[in-house]
């Protein structure tokens, strides 16, 4: 556990904008915490419907325990029917997950803003949604 976490730990924070609950990770995501992300990410993906953007900017390092976590919360989300979208403007996030073969396995945003302007599918705004998503990294429609 790195000295960070010792003292503040993976969370810097947490909000809900509109119905979407936004949860900001720091620092290393590694073996050492992901007990801590994985108990808030069950917290927050035990309801009907959950739709959950998890802010991964802060994170400089995720290991392969930390992807594991991601895709345990992607799992239970699709379970009940949610949706997941991260939010990470790192190369290196975006070459782990298309080495891994998670590419295709979730949806990624350079921005929170592109990441919270998405609507759910079936639902319709009076205002047109516009999230370019050729800016937001890749997702399984491409």
């Amino acid at each position: 556990m790195t000295h960070e976490h010792a003292r503040t730990g993976p969370i810097r924070s947490e909000y809900t904008v509109g119905h979407t609950t936004v949860l900001e990770l720091r620092g290393d995501l590694d073996i050492a915490v992901t007990p801590i992300v994985t108990a808030r990410l069950d917290a927050l993906t035990a309801c009907p419907h959950p739709d959950l953007v998890v802010d991964l900017r802060p994170v400089p390092f995720l290991d392969c325990a930390a992807l594991g976590v991601l895709c345990r919360a992607r799992k239970r989300i699709r379970e009940r029917h949610g949706r997941l979208r991260l939010v990470s403007g790192s190369d290196r996030l975006r070459d782990i997950m298309r080495r891994t073969g998670l590419a295709d396995s979730f949806d990624v945003y350079r921005s929170l803003t592109d990441a919270l302007a998405v609507q759910p599918r079936g639902y319709r705004s009076v205002v047109p949604a516009f999230a370019d998503r050729s800016r937001g990294g890749f997702s399984r429609s491409r």
